[in-house]
């Protein structure tokens, strides 16, 4: 833990924005000041990019893709600068991994082992991509050629959370890159450093300047900017279903750029009765709630289990939940750190009100905690006797808060985990494989998984239905994203 502390203690901010192959400050003179999550220390002063900013990142982007500076290089020449880029994410790992602690609050341990090396893994996974795939030849008439290929869309914007920061950026990153596209990156005004220091360590891979820009700043100013700008091709989005609401109509509204949205969600997690192992379904459900403090969009936040199996459920979940006591984020040994901001602590302890206001059974938590670290930390809490119909069911809250539903009827436990505006995630367990394949069918959701919470890798989409969102990250379906078809159809004389 010392040496987290004092490597804390003297690093140096650069918050200026990235475009160009550039460091530069807001056209403005415009600053906001960047705090920490973990202790409240003054992290350092960014560049509060407007409209101005967000014209020269667009313009430094359009120009690098009309020169077809990167799109115009080689599959294996863009593969090795991409492969390259992971290699340098990963030798600066360390420097990384306290860059996202720092900006919002999540354990070092989580920061160094999941979010740098899933970062770098996409990066490299993208670039590995780039040499395999195969356009096509259409079956025509021997007197024609008819050939079906793939372009980059251009200039691509991007717009990130500031709950994975590194993770959501590279999902971005990784194939709008490797498709040959230049990109301008909006990341949350609340977790912005790291998407700037990977910009520098892009250029040092050897993408060239101009290709890749990072303008830091509020999303009311610089986020709507970049959603409506007039010469922006494409914008990839990952966010609140509220936010994500505005950008399709700004994108619409300007020059109808494509628009992919990746946004909330409020994931039901059920557990019948012949669930085969209860000790993993509990693990499973109180690790992947209180991961990340709460603050994922696929969190399974509401638990609906059969009740013969109830009591004994909620016994081991309680005895569980004591590990995950929120510690100093800069303690190899924390598994759950700190709520980014204020503004954000208050919004789940609102919801935490509003479930005990509800008629809902607060089991565990409830409260704000570590209150001398001068920090953001709420206690894993756990209510029990939900109504599907509770703001706390229905809403989602972004942070360590669990919702515990009863059900007997499998079927009306799939009728209440569809009866939300969301379709993220959801998951089954069950020994009976026939319910499970029919469980999972009748789930709306974009990821449902039997037996397990959140085990995936790259290789397959992410992404969801309803008002979680269009479109897929991840997998070769993200190429969909951040590429148009061409057909070139040729006569034969």
């Amino acid at each position: 833990m010392a040496q987290w502390h004092e490597r804390a203690s003297a690093l140096k901010i650069d918050g200026r924005a990235f475009i160009g192959g550039h460091r530069v400050w807001a056209n403005s003179g415009q600053q906001f000041e960047n705090v920490s999550p973990v202790d409240g220390r003054k992290l350092g002063m960014m560049a509060r990019c407007d409209g101005a900013d967000v014209d020269a990142a667009v313009a430094a982007a359009r120009a690098a893709f009309e020169d077809r500076r990167w799109a115009r290089k080689a599959p294996a020449a863009r593969k090795r600068v991409l492969i390259r880029f992971a290699e340098l994410m990963l030798k600066h790992s360390d420097e990384l991994a306290l860059l996202e602690t720092l900006d919002m609050g999540k354990p070092i341990k989580y920061s160094q082992n999941v979010d740098v090396a899933l970062a770098a893994n996409c990066i490299r996974w993208y670039g590995e991509a780039i040499d395999k795939i195969y356009d096509q030849i259409a079956p025509t008439g021997e007197d024609s050629l008819a050939l079906v290929t793939r372009e980059p869309v251009g200039v691509v914007g991007a717009i990130v959370p500031w709950n994975y920061p590194m993770l959501m950026a590279a999902w971005k990153i990784g194939p709008a890159l490797a498709a040959g596209n230049s990109l301008v990156l909006k990341p949350s005004e609340k977790s912005p450093l790291t998407a700037l220091r990977m910009a520098e360590i892009a250029i040092e891979a050897g993408l060239p300047p101009g290709v890749f820009n990072v303008v830091p700043g509020f999303g009311h100013e610089a986020g709507a900017a970049l959603a409506s700008h007039m010469d922006v091709d494409c914008i990839g989005f990952t966010g609140s279903t509220r936010t994500g609401r505005a950008i399709l109509r700004m994108a619409a509204e300007s020059n109808m750029k494509r628009a992919w949205t990746e946004l909330g969600g409020k994931s039901a997690n059920i557990v019948c009765a012949d669930c085969p192992d209860l000790d993993a379904a509990v693990s499973a459900a109180i690790g992947s709630i209180y991961f990340n403090q709460g603050e994922s969009c696929n969190a399974p936040s509401r638990l609906f289990v059969e009740a013969s199996i109830k009591d004994a459920f909620i016994e081991k979940a309680l005895a569980m939940i004591p590990r995950y006591a929120p510690g100093d984020p800069l303690d190899e040994d924390t598994i759950m750190g700190a709520i980014v901001d204020d503004a954000q602590m208050k919004t789940v302890m609102g919801y935490i009100e509003a479930g005990k206001a509800g008629g809902a059974k607060l089991l565990a938590g409830g409260e704000a905690v570590r209150l001398d670290s001068g920090g953001y930390y709420v206690a894993p809490t756990l209510f029990d006797q939900v109504d599907n119909s509770m703001r706390i069911a229905q809403e989602e809250i972004f942070g360590p808060v669990l919702s515990v539903l009863t059900f007997t009827d499998v079927n009306e436990a799939v009728r209440q985990a569809n009866a939300t505006p969301y379709g993220l995630a959801a998951a089954v367990w069950t020994s009976d494989i026939s319910k499970a394949i029919k469980v999972s069918r009748a789930l709306r959701a974009g990821t449902v998984h039997v037996n397990q919470y959140d085990n995936d890798d790259i290789t397959v989409p992410f992404g969801g239905v309803k008002q979680s969102g269009n479109g897929r990250d991840k997998s070769l379906h993200a190429f969909d994203k951040y590429t148009e078809l061409k057909t070139t159809w040729i006569q034969i004389a």
